[in-house]
């Protein structure tokens, strides 16, 4: 059917659709187009989300930071490197964990005093050397798979500090559910993280979006700017600006 081939078509462009664009676009009713995307799934030509469709499973499950480290290498990079530039003169940021915020660790090269608050253990290996920089390690239960810490007492710290940016990264970005992580723990870390500092900025690759993971973090309406790369597609990038929501393209 025509207007089979048009929806996957779209799919493989935007990567994730929502029923009433696919309905703007076909000119069809929303009961059609929830047939359609039955009928295509039982194919298993891609998945029904929660109002839309994707290509690609939007559910996420857990990876070692090694494999992960080693996929959109050049997205990630671009993107830290972005990020790197929002960094100021004797700032202070907080630096959360993941393989696209541990990138942005070897672009920070700052000529004067900058303190990093961390969860990650691999961030602060790669800025112990530089003298330039305090780095406040939180403690907690090290998790092996991220390299990061959890629990009570980096939460605690947490509750007692303030700083001027947060760069956080994300296993899934959903217009619906919002920002997740895969680990229960984690995403409680980084709630207390959005509560300590004045602005959040997402470093997310644009394979992220579209997804959902276990563990959500927050909604749009706590966050203040997302770094991606142009894999996003333009209805997917209006409607987060729609939120409210700055999109810098890498």
């Amino acid at each position: 059917m025509k207007r089979h081939q048009t929806i996957l078509e779209k799919l493989t462009k935007e990567k994730h659709l929502e029923v009433l664009d696919l309905c703007d676009i076909l000119n069809v009713s929303a009961v059609t187009i929830r047939k359609d995307l039955r009928l295509l799934e039982k194919k298993g030509l891609l998945f029904r989300t929660h109002g839309g469709a994707s290509l690609e499973n939007p559910y996420i499950n857990e990876r070692a930071i090694v494999v992960k480290e080693k996929i959109s290498v050049e997205e990630k990079n671009g993107i830290a490197q972005c990020a790197a530039q929002l960094i100021d003169e004797n700032d202070s940021i907080m630096i959360a964990s993941g393989t696209t915020v541990q990138a942005l660790s070897k672009f920070i090269k700052p000529k004067n005093k900058l303190t990093v608050i961390t969860s990650s253990l691999y961030v602060v290996m790669q800025l112990i050397n530089d003298k330039n920089i305090e780095i406040l390690q939180l403690g907690g239960y090290v998790r092996h798979s991220s390299g990061s810490v959890i629990g009570s007492y980096a939460e605690y710290i947490l509750g007692n500090i303030s700083c001027s940016k947060l760069f956080i990264g994300v296993d899934g970005i959903h217009l619906d559910y919002g920002l997740s992580t895969t680990n229960l723990e984690e995403a409680q870390l980084n709630r207390k993280m959005l509560a300590s500092a004045q602005k959040i900025i997402v470093l997310a690759d644009s394979s992220k979006i579209g997804k959902k993971s276990f563990a959500k973090i927050c909604d749009f309406d706590q966050i203040h700017e997302l770094i991606t790369d142009n894999g996003i597609s333009a209805i997917i990038k209006k409607k987060i600006e729609k939120k409210g929501i700055k999109v810098t393209i890498a």
